[in-house]
């Protein structure tokens, strides 16, 4: 039961992250995998691209595609809502935080 309370907050994280990274440039699954390894977090592309497309269906991201070397790649970057809960979830994040680690 708890490693499904795990998964979930891990998910939430990657989530703020992605919108983190999308709101400083365009950013792409296989790039954003090798971001993600360094900070530790393990996730196969059949669950990280989901979280792109939802992301997207809920117009937080916008993708477009590129040919790069002749295969296609899709590029996400932040919407205006995507800056927004991001902001939202930046606040949050940041006050649980520093309640968590109060002396």
């Amino acid at each position: 039961m708890e490693d499904k309370l795990l998964k979930d907050l891990l998910l939430g994280f990657i989530k703020v992250h992605i919108l983190h990274h999308a709101s400083k440039e365009r950013i792409y699954g296989q790039e954003f995998s090798e971001e993600l390894k360094r900070h530790g977090y393990q996730i196969s592309y059949g669950t990280l691209y989901p979280i792109f497309h939802k992301l997207e269906e809920q117009g937080y991201l916008v993708s477009e595609t590129e040919n790069v070397n002749g295969k296609i790649r899709r590029y996400y970057s932040i919407t205006k809502n995507g800056k927004k809960i991001l902001d939202k979830a930046k606040r949050q994040a940041k006050e649980l935080v520093d309640e968590l680690y109060e002396e």
